[in-house]
């Protein structure tokens, strides 16, 4: 079963824009961004590649690290890896990005072991490594900086309790968005998406987290709103 309190590692056949290996370990003690997107869908490069972009403009990267995530789950001859290469070189996309490590017939290797609905979608990690956040579909700037300033403000090695009261004031002070995002059959989905529910999960110390989703239908077949084939 999944556990946000103890990520997988993103596993990669290959990083563009990066002069090696990059991993979530290695980034511990940052706030970590990971845009996940694929150039089949238009709404990562619409929402999801840009705003990743915006934030490497916004945030000191010693404090916070972006990264994109390429995962290829349909019209494979479409993104080979050259391919996502030109296509992050014609669009301007300098962030590192990773090439999800295929399965064959099945999903790629982190959509799977993160169960990740589909793209565009968003992984936020605080500095202890722990996925706080995961959102599918677009989401407004203002609510993604307010989110990671909030987790640039505990510490590295900031206890649960604190984390949890960070949580709650950051809960208290933003509105959730529209929970009535309805993509187009268009998208070959024609799945409707609530914006972010929380669920709970306990780590065996008994603390909670929270771990927001957007999304629902089969893995691998959601694109997020405005996602148009």
């Amino acid at each position: 079963m999944f556990n946000p309190e103890r990520p997988p590692e993103i596993t990669a056949t290959r990083w563009l824009n990066s002069d090696g290996k990059r991993t979530l370990k290695a980034e511990k003690g940052k706030v970590v961004f990971v845009a996940v997107a694929a150039m089949a869908c238009p709404g990562s490069l619409k929402y999801g590649l840009p705003q990743a972009m915006r934030l490497t403009r916004a945030f000191s990267d010693k404090q916070v690290a972006v990264l994109g995530l390429h995962m290829a789950f349909e019209k494979f001859d479409e993104q080979t890896p050259d391919k996502v290469a030109a296509f992050l070189d014609e669009h301007g996309f300098t962030l590192p990005v990773a090439l999800d490590k295929p399965n064959g017939e099945e999903l790629p290797q982190t959509m799977k072991d993160y169960e990740l609905q589909g793209t565009p979608a968003i992984l936020l990690f605080d500095r202890q490594g722990r996925l706080r956040r995961h959102y599918l579909g677009a989401v407004d700037d203002l609510r993604i900086g307010a989110e990671i300033m909030a987790l640039l403000i505990e510490d590295k090695d900031s206890p649960r309790d604190t984390s949890i009261a960070l949580e709650r004031k950051l809960a208290a002070a933003l509105l959730n968005p529209d929970d009535d995002h309805t993509h187009s059959d268009s998208c070959g989905c024609g799945h409707d998406h609530a914006h972010s529910h929380s669920h709970d999960h306990a780590d065996e110390q008994g603390h909670d987290h929270s771990h927001d989703h957007a999304a629902h239908g089969e893995p691998g077949h959601v694109h997020g709103p405005d996602c148009k084939h």
